[in-house]
């Protein structure tokens, strides 16, 4: 997402390394309230026995072109089956196998039972596909501020103008979220726990951005404690996305049963991290990448991720609401199409941004 800087080499210190529950909420975590001990984290040989299962994970970071924003994704009144049918449709065009979708912990709490719903309903339709689904429970990126209902209209020319956080300023703000937060994080682990749909639980997306740094490590530490009392049968993760971060860093490769990571740097870059987060022995996959403007493109970032066996989840499926087609750092308040797409695949009608993109995509997955 925005505000990464260009990185000419990882160093390798890189590498190293009860809450109260209202009565009432209680059935929701009731499994998760009975787990007596939190499991370790997993072993290296573990992580690549899991990972060898599925063989090269390739897709995109995915939200309906309807959607704004992870709220408008997920509430009853905006859950768009047709639009999402319609869109993971045309990844399966492609060869695409697998998404990255954002939740939000303020739809579950609107409506805990219908969110879940809506998640195995969003689930039963990517499956169809033959497309399986990498989760994502908190973000850091963008708005600090969000409110159920109706989400507002993009502003023009502006990347991801209504995107939210979760849970943004208001855990600084409200002493109790904290609760809310971790029946939030278990009653979904535990709902979803050996979903054979789901690749794996992306805790925490770019923990410490938007200027937070350390102060969402708690968070973080925390959904890593959650998850692990939870247990699911999928591994638990958290990308690296800013070597500056160092703490935080240090936590998360050392917390993270298979290393996640973002980059969207040229290839002598992305080659740079993969050779420093291979030290880690655990399967590799990039969870973000693919800025056109940044000379991060498909053509000369996929190959290589195909080649070194590293799951691959470029930002952005069709052009939509989010306005992820212009660039982080250079809006355009006419709105007119950029001359270069920063990210995104498909145009809102199905037919490719370009077509020689699309083309390499399928020779590389196979797709004819």
């Amino acid at each position: 997402m925005k505000n990464r800087i260009a990185i000419a080499c990882l160093s390798l210190s890189f590498l190293f390394f009860i809450s109260c529950k209202p009565k009432q909420e209680q059935k929701e975590v009731a499994a998760a309230d009975t787990i007596k001990t939190v499991r370790d984290v997993w072993t290296k040989e573990q992580a690549n026995q899991w990972y060898s299962q599925w063989g090269w994970l390739r897709g995109s970071d995915f939200i309906p072109s309807t959607a704004i924003n992870q709220l408008e994704m997920w509430q009853a009144e905006s859950f768009d089956t047709a639009t999402i049918n319609r869109e993971l449709g045309w990844a399966e065009s492609i060869g695409l196998n697998s998404m990255r979708v954002y939740l939000h912990h303020l739809a579950w709490e609107v409506d805990s039972t219908g969110f879940k719903n809506r998640v195995d309903q969003y689930l039963t339709i990517a499956d169809q596909h033959h497309i399986s689904t990498l989760f994502v429970l908190f973000d850091d990126c963008w708005n600090p501020t969000y409110a159920a209902g109706k989400q507002p209209e993009p502003k023009k020319g502006i990347h991801n103008s209504g995107w939210v956080r979760d849970p943004g300023d208001l855990i600084y703000n409200d002493s109790t979220l904290i609760v809310k937060l971790e029946r939030y994080v278990k009653d979904v682990l535990t709902t979803f726990k050996d979903d054979k749909r789901i690749v794996l639980w992306d805790l925490y997306n770019e923990p410490g951005n938007s200027g937070y740094g350390n102060k969402s490590k708690p968070l973080l530490e925390n959904a890593f404690q959650w998850g692990r009392e939870v247990n699911p049968s999928q591994p638990l993760s958290a990308g690296i996305w800013d070597k500056k971060l160092v703490d935080l860093n240090h936590y998360q490769l050392a917390n993270s049963d298979v290393t996640t990571y973002h980059n969207y740097g040229d290839p002598t870059d992305h080659k740079q991290w993969i050779d420093s987060l291979r030290r880690t022995g655990r399967p590799l996959i990039c969870t973000e990448y693919m800025a056109r403007t940044r000379n991060s493109r498909f053509d000369n970032i996929l190959p290589m991720l195909k080649a070194e066996n590293i799951g691959a989840y470029n930002w952005g499926l069709v052009a939509g609401k989010t306005n992820t087609i212009y660039a982080w750092d250079t809006p355009m308040p006419d709105g007119k199409e950029p001359k270069v797409w920063f990210h995104d695949i498909f145009r809102k009608d199905g037919k490719p941004y370009k077509n020689e993109e699309v083309d390499l995509i399928k020779s590389l997955t196979g797709k004819k």
